[in-house]
């Protein structure tokens, strides 16, 4: 058997306990009579995550569901592979049913052909929607469930006792998910869901990228300061609630004044 390395009661981070870098925060919750994962990551490392949960000697068959905190395929390309070896159910978000169950290789974040990067998007069907307000139970916990939009439209965030499962919505270094219009994200909802957390009482957040932090609203201030900006700046296009400078260039154009040059 292989010796379990929970960080907080009860939770285990599936990098921390392979001991290596296996890509997104995969975390499983043992509720003792049964467990859970939120998220799962890419399709080439899904065996070795599910041989890890063996080796710990957890019962596959005790596996509650696989939770999407979104339909970003560094988070889920590998779902509908760990859906069928666990023979488990998958929760999303209702906003992440249509990418998720047509492998919607653009809004899922798995085709950027101008970068090279082309993934395949395995569709999984979503056998449970949850959303703001439900609860999961998972044995002797409670997840709370949060509907944090922002990063995508359907993203999640999950409350259990004074930890925050953060998803995409805050690292250690104050950076954000990315704010990009192929997979909907939107700059306003992205701030409410990040002041959100400022008015929690959580005492870590565990993100799906990066280091688990202890709460500091400092870091968290420091995104939301930055996206107040985002929303009147030309660089983040569609998602740009407007943009000032075009706006008086657009007055001056009515009021026929031509341009001068001191």
């Amino acid at each position: 058997m292989l010796q379990r390395k929970y960080i907080f009661p009860d939770v285990i981070e599936m990098n921390y306990q392979a001991g290596h870098r296996l890509g997104v925060n995969v975390y499983l919750i043992d509720g003792g009579s049964e467990f859970l994962l939120i998220d799962i990551g890419f399709l080439d490392t899904v065996d070795e995550i599910i041989e890890l949960i063996r080796q710990m000697d957890f019962n596959l068959s005790k596996c509650k569901m696989i939770i999407a905190t979104h339909a970003d395929a560094d988070h889920v390309q590998g779902i509908a592979r760990a859906k069928d070896l666990l023979q488990t159910k998958v929760a999303a978000h209702p906003l992440s049913v249509r990418p998720l169950e047509s492998g919607d290789e653009i809004q899922t974040y798995a085709s950027i052909e101008a970068q090279g990067i082309v993934i395949p998007m395995p569709p999984c069907k979503i056998d449970i929607t949850i959303n703001e307000g439900d609860t999961i139970e998972v044995g002797k916990h409670k997840l709370e469930v949060w509907h944090t939009p922002g990063h995508t439209p359907g993203h999640l965030s999950f409350k259990m006792g004074n930890l925050l499962f953060s998803g995409d919505n805050i690292y250690r270094d104050s950076c954000v998910g990315v704010i990009d219009a192929h997979h909907g994200s939107n700059i306003p909802d992205f701030i409410k869901s990040l002041k959100r957390l400022i008015q929690d009482d959580a005492e870590f957040f565990l993100p799906s990228h990066g280091p688990i932090f202890r709460r500091d609203n400092r870091i968290v201030q420091k995104a939301i300061d930055r996206l107040e900006q985002y929303q009147y700046m030309a660089d983040f296009g569609t998602c740009a609630v407007s943009w000032p400078l075009l706006e008086e260039w657009e007055q001056e154009v009515n009021s026929g004044r031509l341009p001068k040059f001191d």
